[in-house]
């Protein structure tokens, strides 16, 4: 097997393991969403109670469209990806870590926001996007710096371009997280726009991953 296709094997591996994960645990956001209880029911009636958890399903929806942000982005970068290594291995499995605690902070929201602990609850979950925004800016970096695990003639004004762009990620969650403070619903509908944002797609990111499957192909 030539070295090339060795490489891509390794980091194909890497982003099908990284697949199943974030897979598992976009599905575990559903079991945040319960059936209403039979007594409840009995009083208000089932359309009531179904309604009664809105606050549930707008921590669902926030915390699918964070989790589907991050797999684009994650996808995106693996396909520019062309070597890996163990510190490689090591800053995804962060990654990963962080994704995992999600459907936890949205349980714990979707329970607090009707509670007088509500900006506590929105400033926690925004906080944990925070900190998931700089797992993947320490995954991005590790991987560009000195184009490290990208081909040797990646364009470093493209790679240095890229990073400014994912610089701001983190500081637009700061601004989020801050946001709770003014008002919680609004922290929460930011960390939507954001997701919604970072989905987008990308320019230089697409022009990066042109530049690395046409190496590799010649």
């Amino acid at each position: 097997m030539s070295p090339l296709l060795e490489q891509d094997r390794e980091t194909a591996r890497i982003e099908a393991f990284s697949d199943g994960v974030i897979a598992i645990i976009i599905t575990l956001l559903v079991f945040s969403i319960q059936v209403p209880p039979p007594e409840v029911v009995a009083e208000v009636g089932l359309l009531r109670a179904l309604a009664d958890q809105w606050t549930t399903y707008l921590a669902v929806s926030a915390s699918f469209f964070f989790i589907l942000v991050m797999w684009i982005n994650h996808h995106r970068l693996f396909t520019a990806i062309r070597r890996s290594d163990n510190n490689l291995l090591l800053l995804n499995g962060l990654l990963l870590f962080g994704i995992s605690i999600v459907p936890f902070l949205t349980a714990l929201m979707a329970d607090y926001l009707r509670h007088s602990e509500r900006v506590a609850a929105v400033m926690v979950y925004s906080g944990w996007s925070l900190v998931v925004a700089v797992f993947f800016n320490l995954l991005w970096r590790y991987a560009s710096h000195r184009n490290r695990l990208f081909n040797t003639s990646t364009d470093p004004a493209l790679v240095a371009f890229i990073s400014r762009q994912y610089a701001f990620g983190p500081v637009l969650y700061l601004g989020a997280v801050l946001l709770a403070f003014l008002n919680p619903f609004l922290s929460l509908g930011a960390n939507v726009l954001l997701a919604i944002f970072f989905a987008l797609p990308n320019k230089a990111v697409t022009r990066l991953i042109q530049e690395q499957t046409e190496e590799t192909e010649a």
